[in-house]
């Protein structure tokens, strides 16, 4: 676990005392929200329902899920610690791991993070990108307009997730999948690794072999392709003209 601050742990002591908990079970939310930066955490203690997980916003989930009373006092934990921590240093050297870190640099700040069922996702306002980790295989999907405040997993084989937003419910299949970022959390770049508009191209190879050969080998092609991609939104203009700089010096 990571260690807490003296004012951290100070903090949860106080919280403790007032909501009528052990510093353990308060130490054990704070951890957790430093991981969000105060927006989410996910824990496991005796003293709080065993597994559960908390929001901004009023999304509370518990293991003693019908302890209505239990699920108050849960709350208004939570609650108080995440507005007790903003601006203080809470943890010792921070912590990005867990199922709220490890998400690409580029992302940005989360805004909302989870996990269930071996499943992590994080939601980044900034860049309207959202990130899910299924064993270790990441996607990243472009939000647009939605503003997602909320998240609803279907339980069975699929481990479906659907989101809710200011416009209504959003499914991840209904977004586009943003090309170049489906790596690993701790997957590093490298020579042999495919630049987003290569990763983007290969995607629109065709299927036969043959035809892709030829595709591959003319300029004027791929330069067509990359103009579908650009237009659809896949590829941003600086890197449309930077491959179109580099297809052309080969003409």
């Amino acid at each position: 676990m990571t260690a807490l601050t003296s004012e951290g742990q100070k903090l949860a002591s106080d919280a403790a005392e007032r909501h009528g908990v052990s510093a353990g079970a308060a130490e054990a939310v704070l951890t957790a929200l430093a991981q969000s930066g105060g927006t989410q955490a996910q824990f496991n203690h005796p003293e709080l329902g065993g597994m559960g997980q908390w929001s901004r916003g009023g999304m509370l989930m518990i293991g003693d899920m019908f302890n209505n009373g239990l699920k108050a006092k849960v709350d208004a934990l939570c609650s108080d610690l995440s507005g007790g921590m903003q601006g203080v240093e809470v943890t010792k050297g921070g912590g990005a791991g867990g199922p709220w870190g490890g998400w690409p640099q580029e992302l940005g700040r989360a805004g909302a993070t989870g996990a269930q069922n071996g499943v992590r996702y994080a939601v980044f306002p900034e860049t309207r990108r959202l990130a899910i980790d299924d064993g270790g295989q990441m996607a990243v999907y472009d939000t647009g307009e939605h503003v997602i405040g909320g998240v609803s997993q279907q339980q069975g084989s699929g481990r479906t997730l659907t989101f809710t937003s200011q416009l209504g419910t959003v499914r991840v299949e209904d977004l586009t999948r943003v090309a170049g970022v489906e790596t690993s959390p701790d997957a590093t770049s490298g020579p042999d690794r495919d630049t987003p508009v290569e990763a983007a191209l290969a995607d629109q190879t065709p299927a036969p072999a043959a035809a892709s050969a030829q595709a591959g080998d003319d300029p004027i092609a791929m330069l067509e392709r990359l103009a579908k991609l650009r237009d659809a939104g896949i590829l941003s203009a600086e890197e449309f003209d930077a491959k179109k700089a580099e297809l052309l010096s080969r003409i």
